[in-house]
């Protein structure tokens, strides 16, 4: 019997994924049956069980594979010194793992932020998936609190701000930032890039002013 490759084994592995990750952005995760998931793969049952024993760790596996992309781009740059500035470092991550999905489209529209939407829509129900989301979402902030240090240290941000507040921020605006391409449609990361630079080169006479304004 001739051997499988890993390579083979990984590439059947990354087609099981893309089509469950299709049937679940279209239809949603109770509405999407594992027939679905054989059909929009185009194989049979025994090769898909062969990897999944169900919808759950189908879900679970895409979740943990995406948080895993983000957490090790994200603790590559704290290796840097200093890390590169808050826009740049959110739309080189986030294209890359938009990039990386972008061959998955639903009704003429990239399926990743569907998807994200009904994980997190899942997760209300289902605690082992809501595990591996708190999980994920934990080693990614904590990444991003040793990346807001590395810029406390080189003089780039203010020192009294606690970092794990500027972590939870950056990981709300890239979360709010998928969550309207799902609702309203696809926008370039470009976007999200320029918001974050006007936000952070703010000159500190101009928010004095503003907020004696509102007091």
């Amino acid at each position: 019997m001739a051997r499988v490759s890993q390579e083979h084994l990984d590439a059947r592995r990354r087609q099981i994924l893309d089509g469950a990750a299709l049937c679940f952005a279209r239809n949603g995760f109770h509405a999407t049956s594992m027939q679905d998931v054989l059909k929009e793969a185009d194989l049979s049952a025994g090769a898909v069980y062969r990897y999944f024993s169900g919808k759950e760790e189908l879900i679970g596996a895409i979740v943990a594979e995406v948080l895993g992309s983000v957490r090790d781009a994200f603790e590559e740059a704290v290796r840097l010194s200093p890390p590169p500035p808050p826009d740049r470092l959110v739309a080189s991550v986030l294209g890359r793992t938009l990039a990386a999905r972008e061959s998955l489209v639903v009704d003429g529209r990239p399926a990743f932020p569907r998807l994200v939407i009904q994980v997190w829509t899942e997760t209300l129900r289902n605690e082992e998936l809501a595990l591996i989301l708190r999980e994920g979402y934990g080693s990614v902030r904590a990444a991003w609190g040793e990346i807001v240090e590395g810029y406390q240290r080189a003089g780039m941000m203010r020192a009294d701000v606690t970092p794990d507040h500027v972590a939870r921020t950056m990981i709300a605006c890239v979360l709010g930032f998928i969550a309207q391409q799902s609702l309203f449609g696809p926008a370039p990361v470009e976007v999200l890039q320029d918001g974050l630079r006007a936000l952070t080169t703010m000159r500190a006479e101009d928010t004095a002013t503003g907020g004696s304004q509102l007091g």
